[in-house]
């Protein structure tokens, strides 16, 4: 009885560790497609015909649909099953993808991206509430976390090593029909190492809420957007800001007064989530705005070709994997709050060695130890966030809590490129008499100093404000 008891246990364990190794390959692919366009515009401008505000597209109609509809369809993964929503978001990103490959048209592609994101927006919450109920106890759920927020933070590295090395040897359409193997795989493999799960009890859907809250998020995203593209000033990018805070108003109003709202007010108040989410909200806009402002200097300013661009990120992965090693370690051992302020600081300090590459410097005297510096800053930061972030949630709000912090990154991402992009440009444009080198490397030292600071400031933040508990005893390292 105890042999066959210790069998189906082991066989339990094998289930839930092959399916964190599915769920964390189909997260590396969307967070992947959040920047794996990047190297390859040029490539897809001269094929498909895009204009210049066209192109831009190609990247914010994922941005837009992705960071829009995070919340609604993480509500929707409690209240409907989160391995069905989960299964259906991949199925939709992967058919979406192949029609992204087969494109003729720019139109099509616009269309396929805007689809790529609506199908991320789906399965990564669902995904992120799957691990946390798959591995419920607070040790086991740190490890799960450390590593999906490794894997997560690795892929949004490898899309620029990816996109490099498809453009520049094969076609750019191929950054996108790799997709195709890993959905397939999701799909066939996932339904049978997890079982459905959703809310232990039937609600109604918070059409009011829903409808406010996504529309609220798709307004600033776009606004966002807009403002990096043209100016705050801008009546394309100003209306759709002004809308959001309207929105966002009129949502919290509704949720304060419904019987069943989509996103419960205590669920936002609780200390160590609103901290965490505040400080990710700080965390991304400084590292999406660092890797769109490195790459395009690194292309610009130091003359890299696509493939040597992407290939010159490898030791920024290397360096996520060893954070992510040691995070679960110094959370052990530091306790939470300690640990995330450290790592936060050394993300700062390994942007302002980022601010500080010349024209003229070599990779490896240049480039290489900032790049080092902050990728293992980050590897630190991203897996204790994600599990301060998912405190405390249950069978009840695990989409949810998954759907929040998945916006606040996105939401994050777009605000650090609007805001630091036009930073680096204004500050370039200001210096163009000194010569074009110089002022574009006086552009990108300026905004990688401010995203420094944004970090700085989330770790102040945490510092202030994040419950001092020291982890269980036995916590495991990863």
């Amino acid at each position: 009885m105890t042999s066959v008891a210790t069998t189906a246990g082991a066989d339990a364990v094998g289930r839930r560790g092959a399916a964190l190794v599915v769920l964390c390959f189909v997260q590396f692919m969307l967070v992947l497609d959040d920047n794996v366009v990047s190297v390859a515009l040029p490539s897809m401008r001269d094929d498909l015909g895009f204009g210049a505000a066209g192109l831009a597209w190609v990247v914010n109609a994922y941005f837009l649909a992705f960071g829009g509809l995070l919340l609604l369809f993480g509500r929707m993964a409690d209240q409907l099953g989160r391995r069905r929503v989960f299964l259906t978001g991949v199925a939709l990103f992967g058919a979406a993808s192949l029609v992204c490959g087969l494109a003729q048209e720019p139109w099509q592609l616009v269309a396929g991206r805007f689809v790529q994101g609506a199908g991320s927006a789906m399965a990564s919450p669902a995904a992120l509430a799957l691990i946390a109920l798959l591995f419920p106890g607070s040790a086991e759920r740190a490890r799960a976390f450390g590593i999906w927020g490794g894997i997560a933070a690795l892929g949004g590295t490898m899309g620029l090593v990816i996109s490099g090395a498809l453009t520049g040897l094969a076609s750019w359409r191929w950054i996108f029909l790799i997709n195709l193997p890993v959905a397939l795989a999701a799909v066939v493999l996932l339904p049978r190492l997890v079982p459905e799960s959703r809310a232990g009890r039937a609600a109604r859907l918070d059409v009011p809420g829903a409808v406010l809250g996504t529309g609220a998020l798709v307004a600033l995203v776009y606004g966002l957007l807009r403002a990096g593209e043209s100016s705050w000033g801008d009546a394309t990018a100003a209306g759709p800001l002004v809308l959001a805070v309207v929105l966002a108003v009129a949502f919290v109003a509704v949720e304060a007064r419904a019987a069943e709202p989509l996103v419960p007010l205590s669920f936002l108040s609780f200390r160590s989530r609103a901290v965490a989410n505040g400080a990710t909200l700080l965390f991304s806009a400084a590292m999406y705005a660092m890797a769109f402002l490195l790459m395009v200097h690194l292309q610009t300013v130091l003359g890299y070709r696509p493939l040597a661009a992407g290939l010159a990120y490898l030791p920024y992965g290397a360096g996520i994997l060893a954070g992510m090693w040691l995070s679960s370690r110094a959370v052990a051992r530091l306790g939470m709050r300690p640990a995330l302020v450290m790592s936060f600081l050394i993300t700062a300090a390994g942007l302002l060695l980022l601010s500080g590459v010349a024209p003229d410097d070599g990779y490896a005297s240049g480039v290489l130890p900032g790049m080092l510096v902050t990728s293992i800053g980050c590897g630190l930061s991203l897996p204790a966030l994600t599990v301060a972030a998912l405190t405390g949630t249950t069978e009840e709000n695990a989409g949810l809590g998954s759907a929040v912090l998945s916006s606040v990154q996105q939401i994050g991402g777009a605000v650090g490129v609007a805001v630091l992009v036009a930073l680096a440009t204004r500050r370039r444009d200001g210096l163009t008499v000194e010569g074009s080198q110089y002022a574009a490397t006086e552009g990108f030292s300026f905004a990688l100093v401010v995203a420094a600071v944004l970090v700085a400031l989330g770790a102040a933040v945490i510092a202030a404000s994040l419950g001092r508990a020291r982890p269980p005893e036995g916590t495991p390292d990863v």
